[in-house]
């Protein structure tokens, strides 16, 4: 049985600590007996002492299990009351077989004799129950450790799930939206292609799973499937650049993290001018973190807004999907440039 296995199996851990125990004590035992020149029938006496030792401490266990989480002072009156009885059985045994093995003349002239080194192993006992509520005591705590870590995670999970799944009915009524104008304007048949292009991203979003990463190839993939269907709308109006570095494609990031923002400079750069605008995406590594960087030449944000780090759906999702996932671990930062707006990040560099 492997550590591992046994650390899952509670009894197997105990029966095999018992036994480990009582066998360190039979060979310091044995070797003190050698130091001192005892007998070999002294031996007998230590053999048998821990074997009795492992059968008469063997209650002591459902004894702790009734005064684990009862009061300090009833604990502590419970152990050395079940230690001392213990000792005093122990002690019988011990010293009726050193009388009839090693000195079958001896005879005990009172029953204190009998009874003679109880309070040492006592003390043997209590090292005992010392060990077995350190262990206990720990495996308590890692039991609550385990249960408040898989309780954050699956907290984490929700709140990211939640993030990104509020993304799609946000991207779906924009474009919807669009479509609807498509068809007052009487162009059906781009409204039927931005129909297509929107049936194709949203079946690439719903096979995603939200607590999956992505790599920024793929996520630029899907990129295109969501400007495929912008450029239905806006046709040369919408200008794009990529500037990637090539050993960032394989980078990790989650999946639809660059999507709300491409989004939002759609919605505040693109859509308002008559000529358009221009949107670029930026990604390079540098000192183990994935840098990426979304920019439009639109009219950037207001004092106020930028400030408070929000303009709608799109940023606020981004910045507490990177909280939620990386915690200080990462960098986030709105900022208006000459023109336009610049949203940079950098998260921990992770590859497939």
């Amino acid at each position: 049985m492997t550590l591992e296995q046994l650390r899952s199996n509670r009894n197997a851990l105990f029966w095999s600590l018992h036994a480990a125990g009582w066998g360190a004590y039979a060979i310091s035992q044995y070797f003190g007996a050698l130091l001192q020149a005892q007998p070999v029938a002294y031996q007998q006496v230590i053999a048998i002492a821990a074997v009795s030792g492992f059968v008469l401490s063997m209650p002591l266990r459902p004894i702790y299990r009734r005064l684990w989480g009862r009061p300090l002072r009833t604990m502590i009156v419970g152990v050395l009351a079940s230690c001392y009885a213990t000792a005093l059985a122990l002690r019988v045994v011990i010293n009726l077989a050193y009388k009839y093995l090693v000195e079958p003349t001896w005879q005990f002239k009172t029953l204190f004799e009998v009874l003679e080194g109880s309070l040492s192993t006592t003390y043997l006992l209590l090292c005992w129950s010392t060990l077995y509520f350190g262990i206990k005591y720990y495996e308590s705590l890692q039991q609550q450790r385990e249960a408040a870590l898989k309780a954050t995670a699956l907290a984490q999970e929700a709140q990211l799930k939640m993030l990104r799944y509020q993304l799609n009915p946000h991207f779906l009524f924009n474009t919807l939206n669009a479509i609807s104008t498509l068809i007052l304007d009487n162009q059906n048949r781009i409204a039927n292609h931005a129909v297509a292009r929107l049936a194709e991203f949203l079946r690439y979003t719903l096979d995603q799973d939200p607590m999956k990463k992505v790599t920024l190839r793929k996520e630029i993939e899907s990129l295109d499937l969501y400007l495929n269907t912008e450029r239905l709308r806006f046709g040369e109006r919408l200008r794009l650049e990529y500037a990637i570095e090539e050993g960032a494609l394989e980078a990790l990031l989650p999946s639809l993290l660059l999507q709300p923002l491409i989004e939002n400079a759609v919605k505040h750069a693109i859509s308002p001018r008559e000529n358009g605008g221009m949107i670029r995406i930026e990604g390079r590594t540098r000192a183990a973190m994935l840098e990426l960087a979304v920019i439009d030449d639109g009219p950037g944000m207001r004092e106020g807004l930028l400030q408070s780090g929000s303009r709608g759906v799109g940023l606020r999702n981004t910045r507490e999907r990177l909280a939620v996932l990386y915690g200080e671990s990462h960098r986030f930062a709105v900022l208006n440039s000459q023109p336009g707006l610049h949203v940079e990040m950098a998260l921990p560099l992770e590859t497939a």
